[in-house]
């Protein structure tokens, strides 16, 4: 009998929060941290080997380690797992993510148990979400991971935290009534949840319950809203500016990813749709590039101006993916994975400084090179990744993303698209040079002479992001062979 790769890499986190929660309040914190390491550290062991031993060859099953049992007979609702060359490089991103910020919540004092069992369940959920081939298995996942992202900004957040909870729920939740009125209407028209069955047959001349075109656009908005798409962005900043570190590296990480991959569901649901309205989301990938890197460009809190950096880069998947081309696909698919590598690894440094430093405004930091060097240089190569320095993985994922939105021929005028994009780039090494020189050097003001550097246990999650940085910078293929799997029947669709 197979082993059940994906339920136990869903499941486990989730078996963890139940663990941590039952505990009781006289359980012991070290006994909590102890736990989640260890429900984190296994899910990420089974992906890292579920990754190893994915069928690269050419006539390999498009969805592979499937796992099905019926759930709810009446709708044809299934307990559908599977992962293709597309969600396999998420759920080990997710899982990496899941433990590092275990790792980052090291010395969380508050609330510790609760802690720990919120930031497990969420990993859980979000492995549900890429692991799901039924489209209401996929939606219940979707919703569970709003419960723990508002717990852990309201009650372990800084600043505005219950307004940027709030406000973060009402945004996504929004968005999830969009989604599943176009989920209810897939199904009324097809008469299936399998996100298999849809993407083999697409739904471009279903018309029964309203134009197909609709239930693109409900379906699309849920996950532009997640992304996010401007102008559906406002929550973003909020939510990173004011949620704990380890909420914003899976916030930045893993959670936005979760837009950028029902996007690129979605349109092989509806592929002539999708390349009919290409040009006007188009359109939205480039304000989002540029309209994110200006506002970027204006911050002086130093999470809030990574955040706004996210809305630009994350234009950079809208383009790939509707310029509908393999190449640019494969791009927006790798885009996200080093997305989540270097602005995870960037709000991990920016905590690390802030709680150190115990100051966020840019204007009052600076010259904290000499006090905290390590963190320095950290924090230097994620934010050179993230304007695309060559050998690291931001750069191959903009180089192959904008190569192949360039090169597409299925969407008119595209080349256009493109050079206003890479503005984005220019734009995006004004604004990280500005903060790594505004944070790290100039002159050393005295009063952060008693500022630590990182410690052991820092360094470990630290270097461990730089090398797979590096490694997708210095050798792409190791993902781009994977996700080409995943994205070559999609792009089929487009003759791509």
């Amino acid at each position: 009998m197979q082993f059940s790769y994906l339920s136990t890499i869903v499941f486990l986190p989730l078996v963890g929060a139940i663990l941590v929660a039952l505990l009781g309040k006289g359980g012991r914190e070290d006994l909590v941290r102890k736990l989640s390491l260890v429900f984190t550290a296994v899910p990420l062991m089974l992906a890292i080997t579920a990754f190893f031993r994915f069928d690269r060859s050419a006539g390999a099953a498009t969805f592979q380690f499937q796992e099905k049992a019926v759930w709810i007979p009446a709708i044809k609702a299934n307990f559908y797992l599977g992962v293709d060359g597309l969600s396999l490089p998420m759920v080990v991103l997710t899982a990496f993510l899941g433990l590092t910020v275990v790792l980052i919540s090291w010395k969380i004092h508050l609330r510790v148990r609760e802690y720990f069992a919120w930031l497990l369940l969420l990993e859980s959920s979000i492995l549900g979400v890429f692991a799901s081939l039924d489209l209401l298995l996929f939606f219940v996942f979707w919703e569970i991971e709003i419960i723990p992202m508002y717990f852990l900004i309201s009650v372990w957040g800084s600043g505005r935290k219950e307004y940027s909870s709030i406000k973060y729920v009402i945004f996504t939740l929004s968005g999830s009534a969009l989604m599943l009125a176009g989920i209810l209407s897939v199904y009324l028209s097809t008469g299936t949840l399998n996100m298999v069955v849809l993407a083999t047959h697409g739904l471009g001349v279903v018309q029964t319950i309203m134009p197909a075109s609709a239930i693109f656009f409900l379906l699309l908005t849920g996950f532009a809203v997640k992304l996010p798409v401007f102008p559906l962005h406002t929550w973003l900043p909020d939510a990173h500016t004011d949620a704990p570190t380890a909420g914003s590296v899976m916030l930045a990480g893993a959670l936005i990813k979760m837009g950028g991959y029902g996007i690129i569901r979605v349109v092989s649901f509806f592929p002539q749709i999708a390349k009919d309205y290409a040009p006007f989301l188009l359109t939205l990938a480039v304000i989002s590039v540029l309209y994110g890197a200006a506002l970027t460009l204006r911050q002086k809190d130093l999470k809030r101006m990574i955040a706004y950096s996210s809305v630009s880069h994350m234009g950079f998947v809208l383009l790939g993916v509707f310029a509908l081309d393999q190449i640019s696909l494969t791009g927006a698919a790798l885009q996200m994975v080093s997305h989540g590598l270097l602005t995870g690894l960037m709000f991990a440094m920016a905590g690390l400084t802030i709680h150190n430093v115990e100051e966020r405004n840019l204007d009052k930091l600076g010259g904290l090179a000499r006090q905290m060097p390590i963190v320095a240089v950290v924090f230097s190569i994620a934010g050179l990744g993230s304007l695309g320095l060559p050998t690291t993985s931001g750069f191959a994922a903009e180089f192959i993303t904008f190569a192949g939105a360039f090169s597409s021929t299925i969407v008119g005028g595209i080349q256009v698209f493109t050079i206003l994009a890479v503005i984005g780039v220019v734009l995006a090494a004004g604004y990280i040079l500005w903060l790594i020189q505004r944070t790290f050097y100039g002159p050393v003001k005295e009063q952060y002479n008693h500022v630590k550097d990182a410690d052991a246990l820092e360094k470990v999650y630290m270097f461990a992001f730089v090398a797979l940085i590096m490694l997708v910078g210095i050798y792409p293929a190791i993902l781009t062979d994977v996700i080409n799997l995943g994205i070559k029947p999609i792009a089929g669709l487009f003759g791509g």
